[in-house]
């Protein structure tokens, strides 16, 4: 079969997995798997190949996937359920003061998101944002925004969220660079986003809190754990990947020191390590029984399914696209194109967000399509990183009525879809073209 054909089954396969999406509002999970099975028989595999190709694509993706986010899921609800984030934005806001409560919004998001799901971290901690605008009589947005510019960083750029995780198995990225990389990027978009940008669109808004919202403080039967032992449990799996990863830039293969690190700062190790240590002192120690922690953790898989087998599902279409042939003549195409692969990557992460809304699927789906351009050119190490974040970014700009995060805010603060659009939706946008347009430089000098 000829390469342009093999393009245009590849082309017919995203269209018609963006109008399953956005018109019959099937799925993901379903379209991505429906979509795999027709490009994988229209490339002329044969059919028990097509049967091989999703099951090595959905077994290679979830042995890594699932477990990092199963663990990260866990971790994330102890952490909810012990009162730790309001802990962090508690003490940060005390420690900058009411008058740059902007700032500690927005490094309080940043942290929570990194073991917290965006959504449950913006439930959990916009009490302190009501409380904070009924004192002072500012608009909900002067301290929304830093907020959600806080949780919305982390939670694109940077593991254990799902996400970061997704791309980094997809195209074979080290966690460590995509950590570095996602702090890198991260914070400089989280500040303009956050605080500078909160503050311009608080003048141009003025958001009070929503009558149908019934604001109350938020009471714990006991007292909340402390900052220090919340940022240690946070950091704790953060600091061992990175550690991995610098060793074996800068040690020798076979030292002793660097198979520690190696070992200590797998994933899996270092999660099971933060998530253990979470059940005890966020859990055991604070009083809860063994069985009050089990269904804590159960719960917490719930919500992690969902992204788990939707990510599977990515891995099935990048399979089912290498195995057909499909990646290899996208890889060709790609090489050929003038255009950097970093900037390809969030060109199509952004194009495939913008048309049917869900960050997860414009994520993965991105990723597929890269993936053999990753093969193609011999990409490894620290560029790979770049590329996660590359595509990170570019599924998270243009937030608008087709993402259910826009209607989340929309609900929260009371805003009308117009306001929604001219805060929340920009907010997202200079998320994105801050962090690529530090990944983008940082390409020009990693190679």
């Amino acid at each position: 079969m000829s390469g342009s054909t093999l393009i245009l089954i590849a082309l017919a396969g995203i269209f018609l997995l963006l109008f399953l999406v956005i018109r019959t509002k099937l799925h993901a999970f379903v379209a991505l798997l429906l979509v795999s099975l027709l490009v994988g028989i229209a490339a002329g595999m044969p059919l028990s190949g097509v049967i091989e190709s999703i099951e090595s694509g959905m077994g290679g993706t979830l042995g890594f996937v699932a477990v990092v986010v199963g663990l990260g899921a866990m971790f994330g609800k102890m952490l909810e359920v012990s009162g730790g984030a309001e802990r962090l934005a508690q003490t940060l806001i005390n420690k900058f003061g009411e008058d740059k409560a902007q700032w500690a919004l927005g490094i309080t998001g940043f942290i929570v998101a990194i073991p917290v799901f965006f959504d449950v971290g913006f439930i959990i901690l916009v009490p302190i944002i009501y409380g904070l605008a009924k004192k002072t009589g500012k608009s909900l947005l002067y301290y929304g925004i830093p907020l959600l510019a806080g949780l919305a960083v982390t939670h694109s750029y940077i593991p254990p969220t799902p996400g970061p995780i997704a791309v980094a198995d997809l195209v074979n990225a080290d966690l460590g660079w995509v950590i570095l990389f996602g702090f890198i990027a991260g914070i400089p978009a989280m500040i303009i986003a956050g605080p500078v940008f909160g503050k311009y669109i608080a003048k141009k808004i003025h958001v009070d809190i929503p009558d149908y919202q019934q604001f109350e403080g938020k009471t714990y039967e006991q007292e909340l754990p402390s900052f220090g032992m919340i940022a240690s449990l946070i950091f704790i799996p953060l600091v061992l990947i990175l550690a991995n990863t610098l060793s074996g830039v800068m040690l020798e293969e076979g030292n002793t020191i660097r198979n520690i690190f190696t070992f200590l700062g797998h994933p899996f190790v270092a999660l099971t390590i933060a998530t253990l240590l979470t059940f005890y002192f966020l859990g055991v120690k604070r009083g809860y029984s063994k069985d009050d922690v089990q269904e804590i953790a159960t719960k917490a898989l719930e919500p992690a399914g969902i992204i788990i087998l939707v990510t599977g599902a990515g891995g099935v279409f990048k399979q089912v696209l290498i195995d057909s042939g499909v990646g290899d003549v996208l890889g060709d195409m790609m090489v050929n194109s003038a255009l950097p692969p970093v900037l390809l990557a969030f060109l199509i992460a952004a194009v495939v967000r913008v048309a049917q809304g869900s960050a997860t699927v414009a994520m993965v789906t991105a990723a597929g399509l890269v993936s053999p351009l990753i093969d193609t050119m011999g990409l490894a190490g620290p560029t790979l990183g770049l590329i996660v974040i590359s595509i990170a970014a570019g599924a998270t700009i243009a937030s608008h009525v087709n993402d259910s995060g826009f209607w989340l805010v929309n609900r929260y603060f009371g805003l009308d879809v117009k306001d929604t659009l001219k805060s929340w939706t920009i907010m997202e946008s200079l998320i994105a073209l801050v962090g690529f347009a530090v990944v983008f430089i940082l390409s020009l000098f990693i190679g």
